[in-house]
């Protein structure tokens, strides 16, 4: 399986772990509508294919993500500025960029780490918020720097921010649009590591074997599903149906060889792969309006 190489960079090991690079080095990895495309698609396809096991996102060169490229001509955001949306149920003809990259690592049913090798700026920090582990390096600074710019926070960080950091830290971040250091972030949990610049690669990339080597994929491709989706469910009873769904189905498959590993004492041996062993309740939710 082919993935898009123009604006990033990824290559999949023997291992499962599909590294994903920004690598538009020379201009510190900034954000642009190609860039958008080409990372809708990349989790697209990693949720498809069998073998990508994890993600592992990092940026090539001395920056994750320096934010949107504003030397781009026209409308740097890439919108059509002759449409006229008067509710947010008109917002398809004028979606964000950043938004569509967020809702898309959101779906992936492959668990997704950041690597954060340096700044972290705009849409390269609201990029983080829906992956799933964060790891940065000790130099690495973050910014949701949009108040500063005249506009308005995007990627969906309106409702990814406050469930990580707490409302008072996001707001207090969004208002002031300042640039911040590794100790806050790591203080506020945004993310929940951080390593010095030559060892951060090989911390995350440890981790992503980690899982991929030593947990089943379909309990994981679930798991990461009914957290995010339940944890905004208005009663505990969501998450019941969908742990019974989960534990009935699970629990057939790489449940019995989990199980008999545990008793025996040795690694277990996971067969499955995702999506293809998926339970037939998979995915059980709507969007309203349709799936973007």
């Amino acid at each position: 399986m082919a993935f898009p190489t123009e604006t990033i960079d990824c290559q999949l090991d023997s291992d499962g772990l599909l590294k994903l690079q920004l690598n538009r080095p020379q201009q510190l990895n900034a954000f642009t509508v190609q860039m958008c495309a080409e990372l809708e698609r990349a989790f697209e396809l990693a949720s498809q294919e069998d073998a990508v096991r994890v993600v592992l996102v990092s940026g090539a060169g001395r920056a994750f993500c320096a934010g949107m490229d504003l030397s781009t001509q026209g409308n740097v955001f890439g919108l059509d500025e002759s449409q006229q949306p008067l509710s947010p149920q008109e917002y398809r003809a004028v979606r964000d960029t950043g938004g569509r990259v967020a809702l898309a690592i959101f779906r992936c049913s492959k668990p997704v780490i950041a690597a954060v090798n340096g700044p972290a700026i705009g849409i390269g920090a609201t990029m983080l918020l829906p992956m799933d582990i964060r790891l940065a390096a000790e130099e690495a600074r973050f910014g949701f720097v949009f108040s500063r710019l005249g506009i308005v926070n995007e990627g969906c960080s309106s409702w990814f921010l406050p469930r990580i950091v707490g409302l008072p830290r996001a707001m207090e971040w969004l208002l002031r649009g300042h640039i911040f250091d590794a100790d806050e972030a790591l203080a506020s949990g945004l993310v929940r590591e951080l390593c010095p610049g030559d060892e951060l690669m090989l911390r995350a990339e440890a981790l992503a074997r980690e899982i991929a080597m030593t947990t089943s994929p379909v309990s994981i491709a679930l798991i990461r599903q009914m957290v995010y989706r339940a944890s905004g469910a208005p009663s505990p009873l969501e998450a019941h149906r969908l742990e019974s769904l989960g534990v009935f189905y699970t629990s057939m498959a790489d449940g019995r060889e989990g199980l008999s590993a545990f008793l025996e004492k040795r690694p277990p041996n996971y067969t499955t792969s995702v999506p293809r062993d998926l339970p037939p309740f998979y995915p059980w939710w709507t969007e309203e309006g349709g799936d973007d």
